[in-house]
């Protein structure tokens, strides 16, 4: 159980608030590389509960600025896009990619040019999907995990429907292994069956681990038929589990982007020349109606992420923990927390969290995704994609 102060110093993502500055301090993916498009040059993203717009000059850069003009706060969505920038729509101010004012139509206004800038961050393409960083100078690279930078594999991208609910939530089931036989009961049995719905397949479970690593956190089971499953949490926003890679950006305090990038390794190490040009796949709605929220909601118990949305979201939009009453099984929770509380610190001190990588070339992060993928079962075939829709 935590006090509310507690609970608001986890949750809270925006501008000024302590988790807010611990996560602007990494690079989040919050966009499809393929929602900018020449007819399609501008898109609106909420981000760590700040209001932005992508874009896509006539160049071929792409920037990130805030949503409002610093002229008379049109929006910049409806900006029309040019060789040097982004012109707002309602009186032609024109700007770079970094923010800088190169225009202000009708009149030319230096002191306005010279001292004045609208909100910029910068942003990479990587693995068909945009990344943002929103923090402090120096800008860090991208943390170079292998299931984004290997180059002996191929990936795939779905994107999940927007979850209403804390980015927290979602974390936090990343360290609760024992919702793996109780929740997704359905989908792990291979053809058993449980010997009730209460219990699941919890029997099969001789211990939970937990543990850190200089990147984040490891959950670890180990079953009774001596079978040893274990899941890195990337800290903070990320799980790999199997061959995905699945990023919770916080969208705002109470909605949350899900993705996945899925990879998979080639087994003789050959290197596919579309090893960084995913498929993409949208997947539909895992509540109806799709808007709603619970009890309204009814979300659908198909596969295994529909059940995990289920879980987070009914939690509420910010999950009161200060009604919580955890038990033993709940120490990676716990840890998480913690972990957490002192990441957030490190940044008060003005030190990097856990997971920040420094200098042009950074080593890859080995989350052991071989022995992960192939070494439980060699002759396994690539799964196949279930899309609703592309």
């Amino acid at each position: 159980m935590l006090i509310r102060d507690e609970n608001e110093l986890l949750t809270r993502v925006g501008p000024g608030t302590p988790g807010g500055e611990l996560l602007r301090r990494y690079w989040h993916p919050i966009a499809l590389a393929q929602d900018l498009s020449d007819e399609s040059p501008t898109k609106f993203v909420r981000v760590l509960g700040e209001d932005l717009v992508l874009f896509r000059d006539k160049s071929g850069r792409t920037g990130l600025i805030a949503d409002k003009c610093a002229h008379r706060n049109a929006s910049m969505v409806y900006g029309r896009v040019e060789e040097r920038g982004i012109s707002c729509a309602y009186h032609g101010w024109l700007y770079d990619c970094d923010g800088n004012i190169i225009e202000t139509p009708p009149e030319r206004n230096d002191s306005i040019m010279k001292n004045v800038k609208t909100t910029a961050y910068p942003v990479n393409i990587h693995v068909g999907l945009i990344w943002a960083y929103m923090g402090p100078q120096p800008v860090p690279p991208m943390t170079r995990y292998d299931t984004l930078y290997r180059k002996d594999g191929t990936r795939t991208v779905r994107l999940h429907p927007v979850l209403d609910c804390n980015w927290f939530q979602a974390m936090e089931n990343s360290m609760d292994p024992a919702h793996l036989q109780v929740l997704h009961q359905e989908f792990i049995g291979g053809g058993k069956k449980p010997v009730n719905t209460t219990r699941g397949f919890t029997d099969d479970v001789e211990a939970f681990e937990f543990h850190t690593t200089d990147w984040g956190l490891m959950k670890k089971r180990t079953y009774k038929n001596g079978t040893v499953d274990e899941h890195p949490v990337c800290f903070p926003t990320i799980l790999r589990q199997g061959p995905s890679t699945q990023f919770r950006t916080p969208i705002d305090d109470t909605h949350t982007w899900h993705v996945h990038v899925n990879f998979f390794p080639t087994k003789d190490g050959s290197e596919p020349d579309n090893a960084f040009d995913p498929e993409i796949a949208l997947m539909e709605p895992y509540k109806q109606p799709p808007e709603a929220m619970h009890p309204v909601a009814h979300f659908t118990q198909q596969h295994v992420i529909p059940q995990d949305h289920m879980a987070w979201e009914t939690q509420g939009p910010i999950a009161d923990r200060t009604k919580e009453h955890l038990s033993y099984s709940d120490r990676g929770v716990v840890l998480l927390r913690r972990i957490t509380k002192e990441q957030i610190e490190k940044v008060q001190r003005g030190e990097d969290p856990m997971g920040v990588q420094r200098g042009e070339n950074p080593e890859m992060i080995n989350t052991n995704i071989d022995e992960d993928w192939w070494g439980k079962n060699p002759d396994r075939p690539r799964p196949d994609m279930k899309v609703a829709k592309a």
